[in-house]
């Protein structure tokens, strides 16, 4: 039955105060991947993702830990229904619990790296300095020139090739918005400044990911139980080497979702199920490729969902 699933869980974003309640409040075991994570952060993670407030979880260095801990419960959840995904990939942030879902690396060690990830982007640039924005209706190649030309006034480069028709640019505040200035007059039908302070997967990145590679060495790495489609590339990886160095390229390099949609797509996955909080993957997932069958599991109610659409018996 899962031959055809591949896994995607989601990045910086996504995330909402009250994210997992519903799967702690169900599940011992669920809650006790919170209580693991809060003894590895030094902070009641729980609290942080139920209650809040939003303003400390949309620190970067508290959203990224949130995420992936809110994901692995989800994925927690999930495991009585035994369910053995063909390929697995993550969007930015969402990449690291990809890799501990498809068992690269222990959720002690996941925890801990993008706690870190967080600290070290937000450190990279200067509160106020950044600027991310989404630009819809353009294709690649035209963000790529706009880059180019805004290039003159500072750092601008495309970050996330996400759909057919967005593309979200980051960088410098004074060269973003040369670059949207520049995308109107080549026909951009809309550009949405985001509530993202760092423009990380551009080239001011490159300080965080050096920091970042030096405490990768500290890490036990494993080879994948299945291929993992990369961010930087959009290529199929599985041995720990290649992950590790994968990850270190990831941080200033764009996001080439498209591309690792259309990857697994190749592979053989022909059901996408977003696992963790929000829908904004499935979402692109039906742009990129409309016939896909997309599902969620972000609590217990979609879960159930998506166990009937997949024809399994919740064993949980």
């Amino acid at each position: 039955m899962a031959s055809h699933i591949g896994f995607l869980f989601p990045g910086q974003g996504s995330q909402s105060v009250g994210m997992g309640r519903g799967f702690y409040e169900a599940s011992p075991a669920v809650k006790a991947v919170y209580d693991e994570a809060s003894s590895i952060l030094g902070y009641d993670v729980a609290q942080l993702c139920f209650e809040g407030p939003a303003e400390r979880l949309n620190l970067t260095e508290n959203t990224q830990p949130a995420l992936l801990v809110s994901s692995a419960a989800a994925l927690k959840a999930l495991e009585p229904a035994g369910l053995k995904p063909l390929a697995v990939a993550g969007h930015s942030l969402g990449e690291y619990s990809a890799v501990y879902a498809a068992g690269g690396v222990s959720f002690r060690d996941a925890v801990a790296l993008v706690q870190k990830r967080g600290r070290y982007m937000s450190e990279a640039v200067p509160p106020g300095t950044g600027l991310v924005a989404a630009l819809l209706g353009l294709t690649a190649d035209v963000v790529k020139a706009v880059c180019q030309e805004a290039a003159s006034v500072g750092v601008v480069a495309a970050a996330n090739f996400n759909s057919p028709g967005q593309v979200v640019i980051a960088g410098e505040k004074a060269a973003v918005e040369r670059a949207i200035e520049i995308a109107k007059t080549k026909g951009c039908k809309k550009a949405i400044p985001l509530p993202v302070s760092v423009p990380v997967h551009t080239p001011l990145m490159q300080r965080a990911a050096d920091r970042l590679a030096a405490e990768f060495g500290g890490v036990a790495w494993r080879d994948l139980a299945v291929p993992l489609v990369n961010n930087a590339e959009a290529t199929a990886l599985q041995r720990s080497e290649d992950i590790r160095a994968s990850l270190v390229r990831q941080l200033p390099s764009s996001v080439r979702w498209e591309e690792s949609v259309q990857t697994m797509a190749r592979l053989g996955v022909t059901t996408f199920v977003e696992i963790g909080p929000g829908s904004v993957l499935t979402g692109l997932v039906k742009r990129i490729l409309p016939a896909a069958v997309t599902a969620n599991v972000n609590d217990p109610k979609s879960l159930e969902a998506t166990l009937t659409t997949l024809g399994v018996n919740s064993q949980a």
